[in-house]
């Protein structure tokens, strides 16, 4: 039994591994280290250009029900995650450079997968294929797509951001405190307060700041769940107050109120010495970030490590093409997985890439594929992307919304959420077997 994968970034090495956990010889193709994208940084796998957060670990959050339905199915990025975390309350964070290492150590060092570096330009004329070239698929191999899906309209693209890392010690701690909003795990965060004065005079100049060229970019193209602070300043005077500058929970333990605004950073690597500004994915030129951000009091002299990034994103018209397998409905040996199927965010993408890796690797076999019902998080984001009665398809992630409500009414919207949880996981247990059976 062989495959071939394409790409090794969350979604490709998830699948890669999952195929080679159950007999099959894996060909996996990464074009790194011959060729990087804008965004990335290293040569290893499963790198994280955006955020070092896979986001909440609680299970009344969809996010954490996935991350919970993927630990019990045995998922490689899940395991390496939670190996390399770092402390971010009641979130899952990793040190950044340590998860990337230990997923590509394990990759590598897999008797059933064969790395193959260079660049892919064509899809494979024969052979099971799962594309996991990521959102920022070469020029060559998204012609070569195009071409199989049926040219243009065949892809779509939007615009994605990475906000700047600072080094900790050169945040003025004398400005700020530690705290998680609600005291909600531990104390992870840095909280950098301001006065309302501080906030306007900071607002007033992120919307006028110079931008860097960006080419075709349009505010409308950004995902909303990456959206630029800049961009997101320009809606209106007080709409960061309610995202990531929002107050709430966070006291100040000078006054013992809260400020009119904070600023949050969240740790970034295991040893804490690099931090990152929550919610602050940006486009603006790089002196203008050192310049409007140092307007933060506890960051006037801050030392950015990174500044933020824009870069092009890739996806396809999914509810159109794929189905729940997440494989191409026209020629079904070739699946895709990751943020080029439509599904946004690092679980999210992980899960794509385990559904691809679990079916295939039982389509082999000649067995029947693990149905993933609707109302598990793997299941309904697999069902929503395949869902051809979606008119306007956009990035999606994994939301309770789109998991079957449970047909009786729960007081309170934690405990409705933590129900949902509980009937999915009581779902996974019983497939789990099945969809386990065939490992190594």
């Amino acid at each position: 039994m062989r495959a071939t994968v394409i790409g090794a970034g969350l979604a490709g090495s998830e699948c890669a591994w999952q195929l080679a956990q159950r007999g099959v010889s894996v060909t996996l193709c990464e074009m790194k280290p011959q060729k990087r994208t804008p965004a990335h940084e290293t040569d290893n796998f499963a790198e994280l250009c955006c955020s070092n957060s896979l986001r909440s670990d609680q299970l009344e959050n969809a996010v954490g029900l996935l991350k919970e339905e993927l630990r019990r199915l045995g998922s490689l990025i899940l395991s390496c995650a939670d190996e390399t975390r770092v402390e971010a309350g009641g979130a899952l964070a990793v040190d950044r450079h340590g998860f990337a290492a230990l997923v590509t150590e394990r990759v590598r060092s897999h008797p059933n997968i064969t790395v193959v570096p260079g660049e892919v330009t064509e899809l494979p004329a024969e052979g099971e294929t799962v594309v996991a070239s990521g959102p920022l698929t070469s020029d060559a191999l998204a012609r070569a797509i195009e071409q199989k899906i049926g040219g243009e309209g065949g892809t779509l693209h939007f615009f994605d951001a990475a906000a700047p890392l600072v080094t900790f010690e050169s945040v003025d701690m004398s400005s700020a405190w530690f705290a998680s909003r609600y005291d909600r795990g531990t104390a992870d965060y840095v909280n950098c307060p301001m006065t309302e004065d501080e906030y306007l005079a900071f607002w007033k100049e992120l919307t006028t700041a110079e931008e860097a060229p960006v080419h075709g970019f349009e505010d409308k193209n950004v995902f909303e769940g990456c959206m630029p602070v800049e961009v997101m300043a320009r809606r209106g005077r007080d709409t960061l107050c309610y995202g990531p500058l929002k107050p709430r929970g966070l006291k100040d333990p000078k006054t013992g109120r809260e400020p009119f605004a904070v600023v949050q950073l969240r740790r970034d690597n295991r040893d804490g010495s690099v931090y990152n500004l929550v919610g602050f994915q940006t486009h603006l030129r790089f002196p203008e970030q050192k310049r409007v951000f140092s307007m933060i009091p506890a960051l006037h002299d801050a030392e950015f490590v990174r500044y933020g990034v824009m870069h092009r994103n890739t996806y396809l018209d999914s509810p159109r093409l794929l189905d729940r397998y997440y494989r191409l409905i026209s020629e079904p040996r070739i699946a895709f997985a990751g943020q080029m199927t439509g599904v946004e965010g690092y679980v999210e993408s992980t899960a794509s890439g385990f559904l691809a890796g679990v079916e295939l690797a039982r389509r082999l076999e000649g067995r029947a594929p693990v149905d993933f019902p609707a109302e598990t998080a793997i299941g309904a984001l697999a069902l929503y992307v395949s869902n051809q009665s979606v008119t306007e398809f956009q990035p999606m992630n994994i939301n309770f919304g789109i998991i079957p409500p449970l047909g009786y009414r729960i007081k309170g919207k934690r405990n409705k959420n933590a129900e949902l949880s509980r009937r999915s996981l009581e779902l996974i247990d019983a497939l789990r077997d099945d969809a386990l059976s065939d490992r190594e």
